[in-house]
């Protein structure tokens, strides 16, 4: 008896919630889209879009790796006959942990949440030769210098639960990287514009 007396006044209340905003003159989700629909055509572009705070962080973490490590700088060519060649740039912390797979990504707050803890990082030289001077598309003649880095990293990995059984793993970690950062050296001709 109780619950066809409640369904029969939530059915009310929602008739008449239907009566009575369809006859007040507020448009809501019409008024909403002509609304967008106008400031679309005024402005020429789209209404503000929000964007959640993960996916701006991508656009931003893959507009920092294209200006940092996705470009072969051509260098000019060095002076002398025993001029010293030799790479002179290791890669940076920040170069190492983005290259590392991302295993902390993707996790839900509360229910797995993973970790690096105490970061320890090894960078060895492993390859520095000069090759001979060739032709290269869109840098003209140029000798590549080979610099391969091995870095391996060092941490703690914690992987942390608070739902529905709270615990917490901690495991010490290694993993490999290996980094090129080969670059052009100019055989001849004028001096690049600074």
């Amino acid at each position: 008896m109780k619950f066809s007396n409640l369904s029969k006044r939530m059915a009310t209340v929602g008739f008449l919630g239907i009566v009575l905003l369809s006859n007040s003159g507020c448009l809501l989700a019409g008024g909403f889209i002509d609304v967008l629909y106008s400031f679309s055509v005024f402005w020429q572009t789209t209404p503000v879009i929000p964007v959640s705070a993960y996916m701006s962080q991508k656009v931003e973490d893959a507009y920092i790796e294209d200006e940092r490590y996705n470009k072969v700088p051509i260098l000019d060519p060095v002076e002398g006959d025993n001029a010293p060649i030799f790479c002179m740039d290791p890669p940076s912390p920040d170069e190492v942990m983005r290259t590392l797979p991302d295993d902390t990504a993707g996790g839900f707050a509360f229910l797995s949440e993973t970790s690096r803890n105490n970061v320890r990082i090894v960078v060895e030289p492993m390859v520095d030769r000069l090759s001979e001077c060739r032709f290269f598309p869109l840098a003209g003649p140029a000798r590549l210098h080979h610099c391969h880095y091995k870095c391996t990293v060092y941490f703690e990995k914690v992987i942390r639960s608070d739902w529905p059984v709270p615990f917490t793993h901690k495991d010490q970690t290694q993993e490999v990287v290996y980094i090129d950062h080969d670059h052009l050296i100019r055989c001849a001709g004028p001096a690049t514009p600074q």
